[in-house]
């Protein structure tokens, strides 16, 4: 069963095999983990790929969320205060875990355990919760997810 593609303000990566979708608002920092993510993975020999970043077409199709992007803005994605970059992308790949860049001064030190979003109305990822202000994001969530992305 394929569901009709909801357009969303986020930023979709692909590390290794693993799908991460950030979420917040805007200026929460979801482009600057993402790219984080990114740069950490590559010296790890990990394949990394950007999918799209500011909007994100999510669908669910066969029981898998996949994320598409928008051909209007395939392979950009802004740095806040640098401005927009070309990076290698893919269309399109599926999601495992929706990743919420949190303000460490007033996040919950220690969040609800197996804590899930609901993406759409039909379409629900685990959640991570990650500081805005994280200077290895791509460790902790390998840390919280207790998998090397291979």
């Amino acid at each position: 069963m394929t569901s009709e593609a909801t357009n969303i303000h986020a930023t979709a990566i692909v590390i290794g095999r693993t799908g991460l979708l950030f979420l917040g608002p805007s200026g929460s920092g979801k482009s600057t983990l993402a790219f984080s993510c990114l740069a950490a993975a590559r010296p790890l020999g990990l394949v990394a790929s950007l999918i799209a970043d500011d909007q994100v077409l999510i669908t669910e199709q066969n029981g898998s969320i996949i994320a598409k992007c928008p051909p209007s803005i395939a392979g950009l994605m802004e740095i806040r205060y640098t401005g927009i970059v070309r990076m290698p992308y893919i269309s399109e790949g599926e999601m495992h875990f929706a990743v919420r860049a949190v303000d460490p001064a007033t996040a919950e030190r220690l969040p609800p355990d197996d804590e899930h979003i609901d993406i759409t109305g039909s379409i629900r990822l685990p959640l991570i919760r990650l500081a805005a202000t994280s200077t290895n994001p791509l460790a902790v969530i390998m840390a919280k997810i207790g998998a090397s992305f291979d």
